[in-house]
């Protein structure tokens, strides 16, 4: 989502699910793997997969990693329904 028009700490969301807590583990571990490769590294990761929700801060870019009970109940996309949505993948 750009949320740059909407939002003043970070212009972009990434907001995605994960099925189980071991899923929602291993995209967040390989969206810091790929990042890190790129010399890019979190300000600060918030979260457990336990929780149902893990957010990467990467200052510019926010990246929301769900488990979907807790999509459904923090409806993001609805909160920030003013941000424009740049992919959607299914």
């Amino acid at each position: 989502m750009d949320v740059k028009e909407t939002c003043t700490f970070a212009d972009y969301f990434v907001l995605c699910n994960g099925e189980s807590g071991r899923q929602i583990n291993a995209i967040a571990e390989e969206v810091e793997k790929a990042l890190k490769k790129e010399g890019v590294r979190p300000i600060h990761r918030e979260g457990t997969a336990d929780s149902g929700w893990v957010l990467l801060d990467y200052g510019d870019v926010i990246v929301h990693v769900f488990a979907p009970f807790e999509r459904e109940l923090y409806k993001l996309e609805e909160l920030w329904s003013a941000a424009r949505t740049v992919v959607r993948i299914q």
